[in-house]
């Protein structure tokens, strides 16, 4: 029978109280982690979000009652304590921050009792994860978890202190918007009180922000939910959490300098690591020609070497035709490799197929300095040598080869190099390096579309010396744009705005989108533009995956309360669900079921 708690009040949390804290009476709760009889002697570890402290139970201090309250005690108990804190008698257990102490019971009041949880509660849980998200509620008590969801709190914090310092006003956009279905497909809200239109949940609160530049607010910073009805990926949310931010009058140092002085402090305050300034740059072409990724990790070497004159006259096929159609050979050093097994060869093999290639091509430099290859037949001892020079090879050295469009061979060497840099573990896991990219293109070609499409959005402001190009080469056109990086993942993305109506209309035109259209997708904005606009620039970050990398976590499920899985499903609350019949007819919405033979 579960007590009131009625007249107590909580004194300390259980990781608050330390060897200072001894001869008091204190007053703690939580949830019973264990609990141990020894027969005249009875030792429960308490739980809370702090952490563990262990309470000992003899009936000559708490009395009988008190005593066989402390016998039923099961785990995840819920328990009020009150005593004395007392330097404990044996030894200290050095796995707790409080292991140097206990807490002598006096009192017990039992709050609510507990079945047997599903799994135990306990950090590095080895449940399988769907069950464990199926009873979310109770892997939340987790530790390790807790520590991370706290961490979460504590950079969140810490941005919105920054920022307010900084002279930024926090304020709020709309969560029911209007639809502009461009990338990822929006999630729609019905309206019942205008009958067959809908809202849209925000993918950004891009437009919003651009209006606040234009009504003269000069510094707006948001964390904002959003929401992407993406196609299914691993590690992806349907909602996600932005720290989002515009600011007018500005040009691009201006946005990376407030933000680089934005991660040190969060960094130093959430997790005391210091970040030194300026953070390194690389511009998106050489990140690319180096890395074969617009978000490379450079905790590690095993850079791209483009071998496209060394092997343009050789006999190999593969290779001559990817140059013939306006592509490159290139090529991967895996150091200290050259005697991997071919079973492990044709993993990497199957990698890049899967990547888009047609294959990879591989050289194996044998200690003795003997060549084992799949090509170098087509090759001359000469074209051979050459090649390895060119790569940097040494005895003993794996070097791997793809051939085909540049942003095939991009693509998979950039997934073969992160794979084999974790494989070989040639990587310190707790080093974090930041990295701005920058000069992105303005536009990318969309083989589907047959058309240019906007890198990022129709409003990034072109490079001023490239705008010259938009017409003969668009292609050649740099964008304002930038990405900040941490360990091979992009933290978030901005760019400078369009604030010239001249640009703006020929970005459109560009596009493919003609002046009706425009207005028809983007009218409030472009009308808000004809009454003054100021020269903007934003960024937004990715909080989850922020939080991910300093937590060191392996998903970013981790770092999200209440996360979904891969088919953007709620294991938890079973959603989504089917809705009532009479809510679906107050809408105006009919559910057809698709015909099967």
């Amino acid at each position: 029978m579960a007590e009131s708690i009625q007249g107590l009040k909580r004194s300390h949390r259980c990781g608050e109280l330390s060897a200072k804290n001894a001869g008091e009476t204190v007053t703690v709760m939580g949830w019973v982690q264990k609990q141990r009889n020894k027969g005249g002697i009875i030792f429960v570890d308490l739980r809370d979000r702090s952490g563990i402290l262990q309470l000992i139970f003899e009936e000559a201090d708490c009395g009988s009652e008190a005593f066989a309250k402390a016998e039923k005690m099961r785990s995840e108990f819920v328990i009020a304590v009150t005593g004395t804190v007392e330097k404990r008698g044996g030894a200290v257990n050095e796995n707790l921050a409080t292991g140097e102490i206990e807490v002598r019971a006096e009192q017990v009041r039992i709050l609510a009792e507990a079945e047997t949880p599903p799994f135990p509660i306990e950090a590095e849980s080895r449940t399988k994860e769907e069950i464990r998200l199926k009873y979310r509620f109770l892997d939340l008590r987790r530790p390790d978890l807790q520590q991370k969801l706290m961490l979460r709190s504590k950079m969140v914090t810490a941005m919105r202190e920054f920022m307010a310092k900084e002279g930024f006003l926090e304020i709020e956009t709309p969560i029911l918007c209007r639809s502009t279905p461009e990338g990822a497909r929006d999630y729609l809200v019905p309206s019942r009180v205008h009958p067959g239109n809908f809202y849209a949940l925000p993918q950004s609160p891009q437009l919003y922000k651009q209006l606040l530049m234009c009504s003269g607010y000069d510094r707006y910073f948001q964390i904002a939910r959003c929401f992407r009805d993406e196609d299914l990926r691993a590690d992806r949310q349907p909602e996600f959490t932005q720290a989002d931010m515009e600011l007018s009058f500005v040009d691009v140092e201006d946005v990376l300098d407030v933000n680089e002085r934005l991660i040190q402090y969060v960094c130093r305050e959430a997790i005391g690591l210091e970040v030194s300034l300026p953070l390194p740059r690389i511009r998106w072409q050489e990140a690319m020609d180096r890395y074969g990724s617009d978000k490379p990790d450079t905790r590690f070497g095993m850079e791209l070497t483009d071998v496209s004159e060394v092997v343009k006259d050789c006999g190999f096929g593969v290779f001559t035709s990817a140059l013939e159609n306006g592509g490159s050979v290139r090529g991967i050093n895996v150091k200290g490799q050259g005697a991997m097994p071919r079973k492990k060869i044709d993993a990497l093999v199957d990698m890049a197929k899967g990547s888009g290639a047609k294959g990879l091509a591989y050289l194996c430099i044998g200690e003795d300095g003997a060549v084992k290859s799949s090509f170098t037949k087509f090759l001359t001892e000469g074209q051979v040598q050459a090649l390895i020079q060119a790569m940097g090879g040494e005895n003993g050295d794996l070097l791997l080869f793809a051939a085909d469009k540049n942003t095939i061979v991009w693509g998979v060497l950039g997934q073969l190099r992160l794979e084999l840099g974790k494989q070989l573990g040639l990587y310190d896991p707790n080093q974090f390096n930041f990295l701005w990219v920058t000069e992105f293109p303005l536009l990318e070609w969309s083989e589907e579309e047959n058309r240019f499409m906007a890198m990022h959005h129709p409003f990034t402001m072109p490079m001023e010396e490239d705008w010259q190009y938009i017409d003969s080469d668009p292609g050649r056109v740099r964008a304002k744009a930038y990405d900040i990086v941490l360990n091979g993942v992009e933290l978030g993305g901005g760019s400078v705005r369009i604030h010239q109506n001249d640009i703006q209309e020929k970005m459109f035109e560009v596009l493919g989108i003609g002046q009706e259209k425009a207005w028809e997708k983007f009218g409030y904005l472009l009308s808000a533009f004809r009454y003054g606009v100021p020269p903007h620039a934003g960024l937004a970050y990715g909080v989850d995956r922020f939080v991910m990398l300093l937590a060191q976590a392996d998903s970013i499920r981790e770092v999200i309360a209440f996360p979904k899985v891969k088919d953007a499903s709620d294991l938890m609350c079973e959603t989504p669900n089917v809705v009532d019949a009479a809510q679906l007819e107050e809408l105006g919405i009919a559910i057809t079921k698709e015909e099967t033979e």
